[in-house]
């Protein structure tokens, strides 16, 4: 397979794995909900690289939907590189605007986007798959480490979309139309969705002969796909006229069919009865959907200019951002990718669109989707989080009925917090919390999603993998570290064997390994330099 090279990829290739874990701190004052958790609907406020590494232990291989609407690298955004890859080339990016003028904007844009897509690659179900929205500044670039970060087999669909309805009249070149979504998925497992059927394609069914059959519409009697079997004369019954198919095409039945069509008079010609055979496809025997296609029209999806105007009616701001997405285009995704009870994920989130689209699908359908949104930039909350606010709790100005009801439902706000590291637990300094170095430990040591709700400080217990149970002595408290190990009392108060191997970490143990094995227990030690630590 062919692989695209560039400025700064040897660096960054790995670098996902050198991004410390980071605490999630929750916001219970920014939060719209009883109970703030990790469980919820989320916002997180932060990078997106390291908030992605943060929800690894958590929503690893759980996202069932990613959608994400990076800078499209037009050379007018001004985003700036942040990454900080052990690298004096790229060292040198560090807060410099990428602009037009920027000869690597190119490199830039893929060293920012490779290590966030081997992260979203690590979130995403096995039956996943992730949309991403581009133009024609990074798409072919895009696809190239698409390719290699998803597998080149695993491309689905490049989507154009219809951003726009009419050129602009000050238009110098060609004008652009569309946008692109390019799709791909986790693993063949994926399955798409057909799309819920429309009100206009159900009205072409106008007809109904009163017999019980109910609505139909005329449809074409001949196919492409040759049969000679379907090659014979049908006769119009009032005029005796025959009718053959054209050279090279047939009868979309056997003479058997046809006949037995005629008999129960669903071959229909014409209005008047004089015209050529046609075939009564009734309403009740169509697909219960419509297959998807990769192009979806502005009265499909919405449109640049609906979006801000969506988006004015929500908080009153005629223009907050240049090129919002429609949430109509958002909840065409989810319709194709989700079930009702699935995860999507949006690390570029930017006004909120795809929370809105999440909350009003689920109030259509009944639906239990997640959406969980990360935004680095200081509007987290007040235009993302806000807007989220206002979709759930109703805006009573609103000209749409939707939008004044409100959706229902709540988020739990979380901010980019400082990062689990053995060393600080050297230091005393930056200890996280109970939960949050249970979840560090227990995903970084199994692999597996951490549950939040078994937790039990007092016991030690944290959770159970496919192979252990897993426990862990620790309070956030320097002094409290340099007391407290494993004892013997300690492995005798272990809940009762059933068969997995106990996973322990403490600061230390005061009992033997003979005596671990006895009470089938791996012991893992927290750093020892904490004991040799200076009053």
């Amino acid at each position: 397979m062919p692989t695209l090279q560039f400025k700064g990829k040897t660096f960054v290739q790995n670098y996902h794995l050198a991004v410390n874990h980071h605490q999630l701190i929750p916001k219970r004052e920014l939060s719209l909900t009883d109970k703030v958790s990790l469980h919820d609907n989320l916002i997180i406020q932060g990078d997106n690289l390291i908030a992605l590494k943060a929800l690894l232990s958590t929503y690893a291989g759980r996202v069932k939907c990613i959608y994400i609407d990076p800078p499209y690298n037009t050379g007018n955004e001004k985003w700036v590189y942040n990454d900080n890859v052990n690298s004096p080339m790229i060292k040198e990016w560090l807060g410099q605007v990428v602009d037009k003028e920027d000869m690597t904007r190119h490199d830039k844009w893929l060293c920012m986007m490779m290590p966030r897509l081997k992260l979203l690659w690590e979130l995403l179900s096995e039956d996943g798959a992730i949309f991403i929205s581009c133009d024609d500044n990074e798409q072919h670039s895009l696809r190239c480490i698409l390719d290699e970060v998803f597998g080149e087999d695993n491309f689905v669909a490049n989507i154009l979309w219809q951003k726009k309805y009419a050129a602009s009249n000050d238009t110098t070149g060609i004008a652009a139309m569309h946008d692109f979504v390019v799709v791909y998925q986790k693993s063949d497992a994926f399955k798409r969705n057909l799309f819920p059927r429309t009100d206009k394609q159900d009205k072409l069914y106008k007809y109904d002969d009163g017999d019980g059959k109910g609505l139909w519409r005329s449809d074409n009697l001949l196919v492409k796909t040759f049969s000679e079997n379907s090659v014979f004369s049908i006769v119009n019954p009032k005029t005796n006229e025959e009718y053959n198919p054209p050279k090279g095409s047939s009868w979309r039945g056997s003479k058997e069919t046809i006949e037995r069509w005629l008999n129960e008079k669903r071959i229909f010609f014409g209005k008047d009865g004089m015209g050529a055979p046609q075939l009564k496809r009734y309403l009740n025997e169509v697909q219960q959907g419509v297959v998807p296609t990769t192009w979806w029209t502005y009265e499909e999806t919405g449109h640049n200019d609906a979006a801000n105007k969506e988006l004015a009616e929500i908080l009153g701001n005629k223009k907050l951002f240049d090129t919002p997405k429609p949430s109509t285009l958002i909840k065409l995704i989810l319709q194709l990718a989700t079930n009702k009870n699935d995860i999507i994920l949006d690390s570029f989130a930017g006004s909120g669109t795809t929370a809105h689209a999440v909350l009003e699908l689920n109030k259509e359908d009944g639906g239990n989707r997640k959406f969980i949104l990360v935004e680095m930039e200081n509007y987290a909350n007040t235009i993302t989080a806000e807007r989220v606010r206002r979709v759930i709790n109703g805006v009573p100005s609103a000209k749409s009925e939707a939008l004044k009801q409100g959706t229902g439902g709540t988020f739990s706000y979380f901010e980019l917090g400082p990062t689990i590291e053995m060393e600080s637990l050297l230091r005393g300094n930056n200890l996280p919390s109970y939960t949050e170095f249970a979840r560090y430990l227990f995903y970084i040591s199994t692999g597996e999603e951490f549950i939040e709700s078994p937790v039990n400080e007092v016991t030690g217990f944290i959770g159970e993998s496919k192979s252990y149970e897993v426990y862990l002595i620790y309070k956030p408290d320097i002094e409290w570290l340099k007391r407290n190990a494993l004892t013997l009392q300690g492995c005798q108060s272990l809940p009762k064997f059933k068969g997995k191997q106990r996973l322990v970490f403490a600061p230390c143990k005061y009992v033997d390994d003979e005596t671990c094995r006895d009470y089938r227990i791996d012991f893992c030690q927290l750093p020892y330099e904490i004991y040799r630590m200076q009053q």
